[in-house]
């Protein structure tokens, strides 16, 4: 989708036509934050497009698009996500197309082939008309782009590549036209000049078009997976024993048809078509273009599926529950788009130097014009040598140099599992030098298991109806020790006692009233054995849990927190949990270990449990008995050590207690399998719960930071060398027009490289 919506804003993505550098891109960008009520607005040139946060009610989208239309660039309302094809079958006649880069050629190459045999001695030209004839489609016909998309930035009151290609090329083009009309020495003409320079700005246009649409090819390979329609059985189908499906018992439907609470009939080979539960059947599922896993996994009758991954050899039939923009494999669309449409911090730099940039070329080339023709006495050498300076000048590279990189960087990390929605945390991840993680979902499994359950006094209640009232109590509650619970009691066949009151207690557990049993309508705690450490009960607690401590395991604690006929808050049976570490999380420890990172442990957990989970994955420093409200200052504390330079830290977690730590690390991961709380608040998400993918998301992050400092390191030496090169003479006009086009090529060629890159360990 194009347009979305929160409480206080709309958002709008734009399709930019005629953005050539980042000049351009300044000008828009600074068009759009003039309207009235636009809270932010980025424009991306390598993704041609431009996302605006507008107050609500403020300014509709025609005003917007008006207003960029009057800034001299085409804008239209993005094309509906899902289309695989979008931004890709350029007609072949179309402005950065093919085929007028061949005319172009063919209509130069006879003024720019007699060159080639003068070292040979052969000093042969075509006539001064004939380089007329052939320069002029050239020049006003392939280039007339040039000059409409340049008079439109002279008209905004800014300059840009179309501006600088078209007083160039115009000014070796009229000087040649006024000696062709003066004097009679054709080899003094310089149409060929500026014919090559719009062959190899046309050229460089097309490289940077095909280039573009490779940086874009993880948002296509994901749309992609999207199958256009959905097998929706109807209503009166049963499903008994080995079923058999026929034709007429399905419907065939446009997936935007499909709604939550149908089922869905998948056959063998096809693409799932959406999120849901499968509750017949079972098969192996690749999920590798959505969650990076590389082997196919078995699914079975309560397994969930995501929509756009690959059934293999079984029938399943799924209870569609997340269809369209609530899909999974919609936000990750819409994580990568923001990312590769979003702006590093570095870019600023870029913006603010690309907004004198050209003006600045202009009267750089003026200068070199007049003082060579002062110098020389040569009106045909001042300007060929001002007309070097303004095409070498161009500022293509710079504006492609940092989106170039972004895009392919968080695209490929895409593929394997890795979204990066935040480009800052490109420029933060190679300082790291600490990662804390979260111990519950994060580095073990996150599905606890109910291990034991000791009561204080059995003259009170028998443990099945100790587990009864726990279980009252979790009802309803995500968090996994309230599975765990409810799981334990169902496989005794035990059923949970309902409470008349219940509420959450952040950072200590539950508290309720149970309606029956032995402690109906008294009010009851489950919490953590760490929240009682003030309270009386605490040591008597801690020595009966202390055992299960010392294998690393949870405990829970059933209090009574006092009635009316029971002031004093007393025990009534401590219940410990195991959860088992994560089969890869001592080998992610190591990675980290390998990069040289210090890591870190923060857990709600009594010190003994955590202790002993840090010693068997290699962990250097655990920190315990952290209340969830606390582990944002803990982070706090890790960036800040006294006496120490600032630290940069990751956190990885995947609660909600979790999120306000994510947010105040510098690099936040969250794991897909934990909340979507978590994933909001962080700036990296870790599609298949993996530990492993944190060095290798630290890895390509790195990597893509690097790419995007050496294209920008020779965006600026090119410019730097160049400019002076041509205002000494030493490059033509038209080797200038060839070295510019060169540049943006090998900018987006370099960005590119990062599609070679490959996990390490996950």
């Amino acid at each position: 989708m194009s347009t979305t919506e929160s409480s206080n804003s709309e958002f709008y993505t734009l399709d930019i036509g005629g953005m050539t550098c980042a000049s351009c891109v300044g000008r828009v960008e600074r068009a759009l934050n003039k309207i009235p009520g636009v809270e932010a607005a980025s424009v991306n040139l390598a993704t041609e497009q431009a996302r605006i946060r507008v107050h609500r009610g403020s300014s509709n989208l025609a005003e917007i698009i008006a207003l960029v239309q009057k800034t001299g660039y085409e804008a239209k309302e993005s094309s509906v996500r899902g289309n695989p094809d979008q931004k890709i079958g350029k007609s072949f006649w179309a402005a950065d197309g093919l085929g007028r880069v061949i005319l172009s050629f063919v209509l130069s190459a006879p003024l720019f082939l007699p060159m080639f045999f003068m070292p040979f001695g052969m000093h042969w030209s075509l006539s001064g008309w004939w380089q007329l004839a052939l320069a002029t489609p050239v020049q006003f016909i392939l280039g007339w782009r040039f000059y409409v998309a340049g008079y439109k930035s002279v008209m905004a009151g800014a300059g840009n590549m179309d501006l600088l290609v078209a007083l160039g090329t115009s000014a070796a083009y009229g000087l040649s036209l006024y000696i062709l009309l003066t004097s009679s020495h054709a080899h003094e003409l310089y149409f060929e000049g500026s014919a090559v320079i719009i062959c190899m700005v046309l050229l460089g246009k097309w490289l940077e078009a095909r280039a573009k649409q490779q940086t874009s090819e993880a948002i296509r390979a994901l749309q992609k997976l999207w199958p256009a329609h959905a097998k929706v059985l109807n209503l009166d189908v049963e499903l008994q024993g080995n079923v058999g499906i026929g034709a007429d018992q399905y419907r065939d439907l446009a997936l935007e048809q499909v709604l939550p609470g149908d089922k869905v009939f998948i056959l063998p080979g096809e693409r799932i078509p959406v999120d849901g539960v499968i509750i017949f059947g079972s098969s192996h599922v690749d999920e590798s273009l959505l969650t990076g896993e590389s082997e196919p996994i078995k699914k079975s009758v309560e397994s969930k599926v995501i929509g756009g991954a690959l059934n293999g050899e079984g029938v399943l039939i799924v209870i569609a529950q997340a269809v369209g923009i609530e899909s999974v494999l919609s936000k990750i669309i819409n994580l990568v788009e923001e990312a590769q449409t979003q702006k590093a911090p570095i870019q600023k730099l870029v913006d603010q130097v690309s907004a004198i940039f050209v003006p600045t070329v202009i009267v750089l080339a003026l200068m070199t014009g007049l003082g060579n023709w002062l110098y020389l006495d040569s009106i045909s050498i001042a300007i060929l040598r001002a007309v070097s300076v303004l095409v070498i000048a161009c500022p293509c590279a710079l504006g492609l140099a940092t989106p170039a990189a972004i895009m392919a960087g968080t695209g490929i990390a895409a593929r394997f599992g890795i979204l990066i929605k935040d480009p800052q945390v490109l420029e933060l991840a190679h300082k790291l030098n600490i990662v804390a993680f979260d111990k519950t979902g994060t580095l073990t499994i996150g599905k606890p298991r109910m291990l034991a359950l000791l009561p204080f006094d059995t003259s009170l209640a028998d443990a099945d109806q100790i587990l009864a009232t726990a279980a009252g109590l979790q009802s309803g509650s995500e968090h996994p020790l309230a599975k765990a619970l409810l799981v334990s009691s169902k496989e005794k066949g035990i059923a949970p006692i309902a409470t008349s009151f219940s509420k959450g207690l952040p950072g200590i557990g539950i508290e309720g009233i149970p309606s029956t049993g032995p402690f109906a309508g008294q009010t009851l705690r489950l919490q953590s054995v760490a929240s009682l450490e003030a309270s009386p009960p605490y040591d008597m607690v801690l020595q009966t849990a202390q055992a299960y401590f010392a294998q690393g395991q949870t405990v829970s604690v059933l209090m009574n927190s006092g009635s009316e006929s029971n002031r004093a808050p007393s025990p009534i049976a401590v219940i410990a949990f195991g959860d088992e570490l994560k089969p890869n999380a001592k080998s992610a420890v190591n990675a980290l270990h390998a990069l040289h990172i210090r890591t870190v442990m923060l857990s709600g957990d009594n010190y003994s449990a955590a202790t002993r989970v840090g010693k068997i994955i290699g962990i250097d420093e655990v920190f315990a008995q952290i209340m969830p409200s606390d582990k944002a200052q803990m982070i706090h504390q890790l960036q800040n050590p006294p006496g120490v330079q600032r630290q940069y830290v990751a956190m990885i977690g995947d609660g909600v207690n979790d999120a306000p730590a994510l947010a105040m690390a510098d690099v936040g991961m969250a794991m897909s399998t934990g909340t979507d709380v978590a994933m909001q608040a962080a700036g990296i998400t870790l599609m298949h719960g993996d530990p492993t993918l944190v060095a290798d998301a630290i890895d390509i992050s790195k990597k893509t930071w690097d790419k995007i400092a050496q294209n920008l390191f020779w965006a600026f030496a090119f410019n730097t060398i160049g400019i002076p090169m041509a205002a000494l003479g030493y490059l033509s006009p038209m080797l200038a027009g060839s070295a510019m086009a060169l540049s943006s090529f090998c900018v987006l060629s370099n960005a590119l490289l990062l599609k070679r890159w490959r996990p390490k360990n996950g």
